[in-house]
């Protein structure tokens, strides 16, 4: 993924009501800007941290900025978590993620479930592949941590996907984790145990767990390992 047009880089003042940042430009402008981010964004906040904003270039948008990446001293963190689903298949249909051959028709944002939207859906003859994809930003313990918050709904897509597994199709979850730091996928027992004890019954019940770096620069966001998963 290239960013286009380039992002504008700022300093970050707060983060606050969840989805709204006041950030500083270079030139001195303090702006407030979307957060595309639900979650706690713990560990990704610092005072006077750099950070990347895209511009949407849409004068009717009520906030035209966007924050997508903030400079913890180490590397960038992505997280803007509008970005994953395309940054997955994108690395997916290039072949930069292995285990994917030989799947095909990739869609996003599908319906199936209990009212829920699969992130991506592929197909090989009459067997699908079911794939959720989650944006890691968090370090607990020095390693790549989910969640940062507690999250029902994703132990409900969880469920989901073992139930997918059970009708004999394909079911992955892919972490994708956007920030350097670490070697491994530590999943977040003390912040939602809920949600690391449903991981444990969808992997018994078939459902494949990928954990991936992708490299964040300014200019944009590309595949870059495989990380082990210590779960």
């Amino acid at each position: 993924m290239t960013f286009d047009p380039p992002l504008i880089p700022a300093r970050l003042l707060k983060r606050y009501k969840r989805f709204l940042a006041d950030v500083r430009t270079e030139e001195g402008e303090l702006l407030t800007v979307h957060v595309a981010n639900s979650g706690s964004m713990k560990t990704c906040l610092g005072e006077d941290w750099p950070v990347m904003l895209s511009d949407s270039r849409n004068p009717k948008r009520k906030l035209r900025y966007s924050l997508e990446m903030l400079h913890d001293g180490q590397g960038w963190i992505g997280v803007n978590t509008s970005r994953p689903n395309a940054l997955v298949e994108e690395a997916i249909l290039a072949a930069a993620v292995p285990g994917f051959e030989g799947w095909s028709d990739w869609r996003r944002e599908v319906r199936y479930g209990k009212g829920s939207r699969i992130d991506l859906l592929g197909r090989q003859g009459e067997r699908l592949c079911y794939v959720e994809v989650k944006n890691v930003t968090l370090l607990h313990e020095g390693q790549p941590s989910f969640p940062d918050a507690v999250t029902e709904r994703g132990r409900k897509h969880l469920e989901e996907l073992s139930d997918m597994v059970r009708e004999g199709h394909r079911a992955v979850l892919f972490l994708c984790v956007q920030r350097q730091g670490g070697e491994r996928f530590l999943p977040a027992r003390h912040i939602d145990p809920a949600w690391c004890e449903a991981l444990q019954v969808a992997m018994q019940a078939g459902v494949e767990v990928l954990a991936w770096r992708f490299r964040v620069t300014p200019e944009g966001i590309t595949p870059q390992e495989e990380l082990a998963l210590d779960l």
